[in-house]
């Protein structure tokens, strides 16, 4: 299982993006949600979307959940 957090910041396609634990992209703690542990980014995701229901996984970190 993988740590997750979501970006407080938007991007500037609306996204609040989702990153795994030691992503290079992770945002400064005062800049971030921690979401919890999950065992994939489609559960992460899923939670992020209760604080900002434009998440999207990292391009980096969360591949299989980034949406482009």
């Amino acid at each position: 299982m993988s740590k997750y957090y979501v970006n407080k910041n938007v991007q500037s396609n609306g996204d609040h993006e989702v990153h795994k634990a030691g992503c290079s992209y992770l945002p400064y703690p005062e800049n971030r949600i921690y979401l919890g542990e999950f065992l994939t980014c489609r559960s992460a995701v899923t939670k992020a979307r209760t604080y900002y229901p434009q998440s999207n996984g990292c391009y980096y970190c969360s591949n299989e959940c980034h949406t482009g």
